[in-house]
């Protein structure tokens, strides 16, 4: 299951089995009790901590399925101009079945074959998806952070859990998301009056900067930041392609 059982952390990994920028911490031939193993262990090592670092590069993921085929797509962009610098996608045979709460498992291997092909190192990693969002705390955008040493954010066209109140009607606006308790997101206007999305922190980042990084990346029409929009476009197409 992991390299180590006792699981290895990023911070003191001596192995040096880093290879083209993706840490290995651990395989994907798991059994379900394995994963909800895994997911326990990562969720104790989430930082919530500011970004140290200005952002030059953005990337958003995508990944999506026919039958079971998997298709993922990474779009970076120049974070001020707003412009694609660069594409990289990946398809490949599923083999992972889909279970509610441990969808990163099936998405991660082609994602992570996908980011592999990347040129242009992306400073911060949107994923169409959730991160601490989760009952876990162990989306798709929590859990890719520890492969790819990354800060993370989780963009979701729908609420996974928690009991939020509907924002305020204009762009910008927000509510925070509370499960068991506690802030797990944020419910964000992106456009005035329009339906809005669900940010949640994957890793190594604020829920704040995470909202602000997202309203950066709006556009004038879309409810579904750019970042992540041109992901899922992308991955449409390509699916109808083929």
């Amino acid at each position: 299951m992991f390299i180590d059982r006792d699981f290895i952390l990023l911070s003191n990994f001596k192995q040096g089995a880093i290879m083209m920028n993706i840490q290995p911490i651990h395989s994907f031939h798991l059994t379900e009790t394995e994963m909800r193993e895994i997911q326990e262990k990562l969720c104790q090592h989430i930082k919530k901590k500011p970004l140290t670092h200005p952002i030059q590069y953005a990337a958003g993921v995508d990944v999506a399925y026919t039958n079971l085929q998997s298709y993922a797509v990474i779009v970076v962009m120049d974070y001020q101009r707003k412009k694609i610098v660069e594409t990289v996608k990946h398809k490949e045979r599923v083999t992972c079945p889909y279970i509610p709460g441990l969808l990163a498992f099936r998405e991660l291997p082609s994602f992570l074959n996908a980011w592999r092909k990347l040129t242009i190192t992306p400073d911060l990693v949107f994923f169409d998806g959730n991160g601490i969002l989760h009952p876990k705390r162990c989306g798709i955008a929590t859990h890719a952070s520890f492969f790819i040493k990354k800060p993370t954010i989780g963009i979701a066209k729908n609420p996974f859990i928690g009991e939020y109140h509907e924002p305020s009607p204009n762009k910008g606006d927000y509510t925070y998301i509370y499960h068991h308790g506690e802030i797990v997101g944020a419910s964000l206007r992106t456009q005035t009056k329009i339906k809005p999305v669900y940010i949640s922190i994957g890793n190594w980042i604020t829920l704040q900067e995470a909202i602000q990084h997202a309203m950066h990346f709006v556009g004038p029409h879309s409810r579904i930041p750019e970042i992540t929009r041109q992901a899922d476009l992308l991955t449409r197409e390509w699916k109808r392609s083929q």
